[in-house]
């Protein structure tokens, strides 16, 4: 028997490759028996991980840090956007008075989450695409029958065609020939006829000469004249009988085409695999019963337009009246003002993967300030189209919703740095899927890339696919104490998929599900007239009103 296996499977050591495995090095992957251990950290014992073999690869490798690279970056700098810092970092005075947080508990809950999608694709998903793959490969293994099918239906068709065709020439061969025989007939009646007339005529002319030769007075006396008798001619054969013709009708090729029958064409459509993730479920059930309003944050603006927030919730930023955006932490504190060197208050803001701060106008451009020479310059140039809103996906691209104003068209572009990406405007149908008014056309992006349109001019809340394709839309729920049409400004998303809209005359807040079904409104909130909404932390949502100058937290979700 071989002594490195057996039918149990024992481990061996791997340096000795004899002795039953006591021991596992974590820093370098190394099976160990108790005499091989010392061995092995011969080199130095701070440069191994001698843990028990049960406990293999339970050690944690970290990063280097960049300012001690002695040390392990065992930390995040939550104050420094999330940056990898080793223990002597935390007591330095850079990085006094800031937020930490162990990269283990991080670690720790994306292994979770790795585990989980790991099972999900591997016991859900891989599963779903073999089937569809099966399927696609039987309908190949079908594909030449199907057709030859249809290949015979069409020839048998044709011969009946055939058969019909010479059924309808056949009878008028026949038909052809009896009158033929009829005409036959007219022509030897009439024949007769004129011989029946030749003979009178040449009697007469026998009488009439034996008259002229005569000298008897009576006859020539008695003569009574045949000329206006026999001048009466009979009917000339063309009038007597006409000659038949065949006059063949014009073929019409698409007209025969449509009467011989119709072929329809391949559905090229593809049918949605609805593929139900183990993942958080949205529903009614994890919402409060009653949102509460949890904190104000007091900006300074005069009137506040638009709010976002950056950093995962943990920042937030406002532009209102004046030319400037401002920055506020998680607890409301002012952080910093940013200079847009503008001559006009910015429409609307936004933050790209960067860092770097975006604001349009209301005229034709897009503009940015970079983190790292706070200057301001031209980002994108829209050609004369007034732009809306404006989102940073997750992917990093930029969608602008936009107003044409030579053709009185909205749409919703995608850009990919400055290049343009894509235009979504009208569904399948050729329809446009937004008004074509100057109304604000407000822009989220959800989790499942799903792209999220308040056309408060529309008075409604558009859904389409990241590729442009319509999925619904949503026109708002009447109730007693929701009279007035529904008029969509501010719009979010939270980490359910759940879509929140502001409804800006009805003075509330409506949450939908991610097909657009109605869950319930926040009403209670002492909200008068809602118009941008973000989210926070926790799933808390951060509302500015028209005409205000601070933002509302309101906690609605458990």
């Amino acid at each position: 028997m071989d002594p490195n296996s057996s039918a149990q499977d024992v481990h061996r050591c791997d340096l000795c490759e004899t002795a039953i495995v006591h021991s596992y090095c974590d820093f370098c992957h190394v099976n160990l028996c108790k005499p091989c251990v010392v061995d092995h950290i011969s080199d130095g014992y701070d440069k191994h991980k001698i843990v028990p073999f049960k406990e293999r690869r339970s050690t944690l490798t970290y990063p280097k840090c960049g300012t001690h690279p002695q040390k392990s970056s065992e930390f995040h700098c939550k104050s420094c956007n999330n940056i990898l810092i080793c223990s002597s970092c935390i007591t330095s005075e850079q990085h006094r008075g800031h937020i930490f947080f162990e990269i283990s508990e991080e670690y720790k809950t994306m292994k979770k989450v790795i585990e989980k999608e790991t099972d999900e694709l591997e016991n859900r998903i891989f599963p779903k695409y073999k089937e569809i793959a099966y399927d696609l490969i039987n309908q190949l293994a079908n594909l030449d029958g199907e057709y030859k099918e249809l290949t015979t239906e069409i020839l048998k068709e044709g011969k009946v065609w055939h058969r019909r065709i010479d059924l309808i020439i056949n009878t008028m061969l026949t038909e052809i020939k009896e009158i033929k025989v009829n005409h036959k007939h007219n022509l030897q009646k009439h024949l007769r006829k004129i011989e029946l007339i030749q003979s009178a005529i040449k009697q007469t002319l026998l009488n009439m000469n034996e008259i002229l030769k005569s000298t008897e007075v009576s006859p020539i006396i008695e003569y009574s004249s045949k000329v206006r008798e026999f001048s009466k001619l009979p009917l000339k054969l063309k009038t007597y009988a006409s000659k038949p013709a065949f006059i063949p009708k014009p073929i019409n090729q698409e007209a025969l085409y449509n009467l011989f029958g119709q072929i329809t064409p391949l559905s090229t459509n593809t049918e949605e695999n609805i593929l139900k993730l183990s993942l958080p479920k949205p529903s009614v059930g994890e919402l409060l019963d009653e949102p509460e309003l949890v904190a104000t944050i007091e900006t300074g603006h005069e009137k506040l337009h638009k709010i976002i927030t950056c950093l995962n919730g943990e920042k937030l930023l406002t532009s209102g009246e004046s030319v400037d955006i401002k920055c506020f932490n998680n607890q409301g504190l002012l952080i910093n003002e940013i200079k847009t060197n503008l001559w006009f208050p910015p429409s609307d803001i936004a933050v790209d993967v960067y860092g770097d701060k975006l604001y349009t106008t209301a005229w034709s451009q897009i503009f940015a300030t970079t983190v790292k020479t706070s200057r301001t310059k031209t980002s994108i140039d829209l050609r004369k189209a007034q732009p809306s809103n404006m989102f940073v996906t997750s992917t990093g691209d930029l969608l602008v919703s936009m107003f044409k104003r030579w053709t009185d068209q909205s749409q919703v572009v995608r850009y990919s740095g400055s290049k343009l990406k894509q235009t979504i405007q009208f569904d399948d149908e050729g329809k446009p899927l937004f008004s074509r008014t100057r109304d604000m056309k407000c822009i989220t992006e959800n989790r499942n890339h799903d792209i999220c349109v308040a056309d408060s001019g529309g008075y409604a809340v558009v859904v389409v696919t990241q590729d442009g394709k319509f999925r619904w839309r949503y026109t708002g729920i009447r109730s007693i104490n929701k009279i007035k049409a529904f008029k969509p400004f501010g719009i979010t998303t939270d980490s359910q998929s759940r879509i929140l809209t502001a409804d800006f005359d009805n003075h509330c807040i409506h949450i939908l599900d991610q097909n657009g079904q109605f869950l319930r409104y926040i009403d209670n909130c002492d909200l008068k007239n809602p118009y941008s909404l973000c989210m926070g932390t926790r799933n808390i949502l951060l509302v500015s009103e028209c005409n205000q100058n601070h933002v509302k937290k309101i906690k609605y979700s458990k």
